[in-house]
């Protein structure tokens, strides 16, 4: 083991034995269940209702899902998200990670940007202080914000009379004003401005930040705007930008495949690059069929990408994460989507099963 192996894995443990005291002085280490004991290090996650009230932590308990992304009612304080997360732990449930907004932190104004990244500093402190590991944002949404491009163009019938959300890149019109369009030269250094002061404030709380891609990923230069974390070299470039444990990825599995020209051959090896250099702190697990400029959001069973492989990678590359679903189809008969996220979440949980399964050296 050489030098810098070293200190990765003692700041991993370091971080572990934080968390954890951190989670036992506050009274939130989960009660011990058959699913809390499990030897895997891929847990079934998910964000989609929440953790403040009873019958969202029931719902989930009753499909398997150990962890959750969810912020608590009311103001983003150490006492609200203490209690939501006590509430979670009566249930078995930790809630590891929560999204927390951002600003504007491409404005051309120095004051505009300087305050949206105080803003998530500020966030960053109280989140950790409330017991969060992982903290998500996005700055892709918000760049596309002033153009109004659209995020899905239409959508797909499936099966069982299901509608899949789907993008065609042809059928999204020019720009109505591209006044204030965004250069690659600004959005570079509209990302390292933020990276140089989130970071430090992040490795000081000992809280992960995770970016997700922008979705959809418009190509660079769509509407006068540099789309910087649109496609893969954009994201190998945004996470290279800060050598830190602590900066890194919602890893939006569907997303990435959306910039890809075949998903199925490729998808694999983008998770081993980014997993090496311990860059995803989150993972959607959502199936696309198609291709960038194309394509359509499936059940995670029937898309391009043969999931048992890339649940397979992930293993491989020891991440220890929320595996969560994300996106999917919507029908008149389940208006609130709980019958295709429940289907979802036995899915991705018997994809776990089956890989932990394996021999390490299959």
């Amino acid at each position: 083991m050489n030098r810098r192996e070293f200190l990765r894995l003692t700041a991993a443990m370091g971080l572990t034995a934080a968390t954890t005291d951190r989670a036992d002085r506050q009274g939130l280490s989960p009660q011990p269940t058959l699913q809390s004991q499990s030897p895997a290090a891929l847990r079934l996650g998910c964000q989609r209702y929440g953790a403040n009230s009873d019958e969202a932590l029931q719902y989930y308990a009753r499909y398997g899902v150990t962890h959750i992304a969810a912020r608590p009612e009311g103001a983003w304080t150490v006492e609200n998200i203490t209690k939501m997360r006590k509430r979670a732990s009566a249930h078995g449930i930790t809630v590891e990670s929560a999204h927390i907004p951002i600003g504007p932190i491409w404005d051309r104004d120095r004051g505009t940007r300087d305050r949206a990244i105080d803003e998530f500093c500020a966030a960053i402190k109280i989140g950790a202080e409330g017991g969060y590991s992982v903290l998500l944002y996005g700055v892709g949404g918000g760049l596309k914000v002033p153009f109004d491009a659209p995020f899905r163009t239409g959508s797909t019938l499936g099966r069982g009379g299901a509608s899949y959300s789907t993008f065609e890149m042809a059928k999204v019109g020019p720009a109505p004003d591209e006044s204030k369009a965004v250069s690659s030269e600004e959005m570079w250094d509209a990302l390292a401005c933020f990276l140089d002061r989130a970071v430090p404030v992040a490795e000081t709380c000992r809280a992960r930040i995770a970016c997700h891609p922008e979705d959809p990923p418009y190509p660079p230069g769509f509407r006068g705007t540099a789309h910087a974390l649109a496609s893969v070299e954009g994201l190998k470039r945004f996470v290279s930008m800060a050598d830190s444990d602590y900066h890194g990825l919602n890893f939006c599995q569907g997303t990435v495949s959306e910039m890809l020209d075949d998903p199925r051959s490729e998808i694999c090896d983008i998770i081993h690059w980014f997993g090496a250099r311990r860059k995803i702190h989150n993972v959607h697990l959502r199936n696309i069929r198609g291709r960038r400029d194309s394509f359509r959001e499936t059940y995670p069973d029937e898309g391009d990408v043969d999931m048992l492989m890339a649940m397979r990678a992930y293993k491989e590359i020891g991440y220890s994460g929320m595996i969560m679903p994300d996106h999917l189809p919507d029908h008149p008969d389940d208006a609130h989507g709980r019958e295709s996220f429940a289907f979802a979440y036995g899915y991705i949980r018997a994809l776990i099963q089956a890989v932990n399964a394996e021999p390490r050296s299959r």
